[in-house]
């Protein structure tokens, strides 16, 4: 969302008594709405929004669903409709959903850039994860004594109990990106994700990254930039050596960095988006 609304546009968030709206956010293009009003494209995000549309929109608009989530499985929640278009943020994610008549497109993440910040001063690796211990093997918990020491940030980290894992708990994110920037290396161990944002931001931080070969993650992380396996040993076995090699872990973040701005900056999101957003008005007129 913070993307997103760094666009051009004017952007309209609902707020009602379930919360929603900018919640205290800096958004200038922003604009917390409490009812119904005109608008030239609807983004949903939730299939419950579908509903919601008539309460928070007069009259007809033509509608995109972004899809940030990999498939579970089942057929997507608009696979019978064609009428809206389904904007997935990975190519993966748009050959594994089972997308049925809607439409379909592609816009890969973009993060604002938070700068080249990596130190790598704490010799001890890092990692991102919401809800680990409930979500676990999806997310790759169990993975992480195999990368110790590592400190995991994260909603609901406290409830780790692993060894070598230490839970540092759940930052805002200008706090986040300065204490990933100062661990030597960040990994990223997620078997089943569309693609963690916290990968592309420890890349533009300039952290070397160690990553898990599942679903977009070869194509985040080039051969030059990262190190990217299915086999825990050489991901582990690469981990130590970064952190045994700071100079090493500096160059490989350096490129790291440069591969992120380059496939996942903000300029590129947003031209995409606007592109969407244009073909979106046009064909619904």
């Amino acid at each position: 969302m913070n993307a997103f609304v760094a666009g051009r546009h004017e952007y309209l968030i609902p707020k009602g008594p379930w919360g929603g709206g900018k919640q205290g956010r800096h958004w200038p293009n922003a604009v917390e709405i409490t009812a119904a009003s005109e608008v030239d494209v609807v983004v949903l995000q939730r299939p419950e929004e579908l509903e919601l549309v008539q309460k928070w929109v007069r009259g007809r608009a033509p509608m995109v669903y972004v899809e940030h989530n990999t498939p579970k499985g089942q057929p997507h929640p608009l696979a019978d409709r064609d009428d809206i278009r389904l904007a997935h943020v990975t190519h993966f994610n748009q050959a594994m959903w089972d997308s049925g008549r809607a439409p379909t497109t592609v816009v890969e993440h973009g993060v604002p850039d938070p700068g080249p910040r990596y130190t790598g001063e704490l010799a001890t690796a890092a990692a991102v994860i919401n809800e680990p211990a409930r979500r676990h093997r999806v997310t790759g918990t169990d993975l992480l004594p195999w990368f110790a020491p590592i400190d995991v940030f994260g909603i609901g980290v406290d409830r780790l109990d692993l060894p070598g894992v230490h839970p540092v708990g759940d930052l805002w994110t200008d706090k986040l990106h300065a204490e990933l920037a100062r661990r030597r290396v960040y990994v990223h161990p997620p078997r089943w994700t569309s693609l963690g944002l916290s990968l592309i931001e420890a890349m533009h931080l300039g952290l070397p990254v160690v990553v898990f070969a599942a679903t977009e993650a070869i194509e985040a992380v080039p051969p030059d930039a990262g190190v990217v396996s299915t086999r825990i040993e050489a991901l582990a076995d690469a981990t130590r050596e970064l952190v045994a090699a700071p100079d090493r872990a500096a160059e490989l973040g350096q490129r790291a960095r440069r591969a992120a701005l380059a496939r996942y900056g903000l300029a590129a999101f947003l031209r995409d988006w606007d592109w969407l957003l244009t073909e979106t008005v046009e064909r619904g007129r």
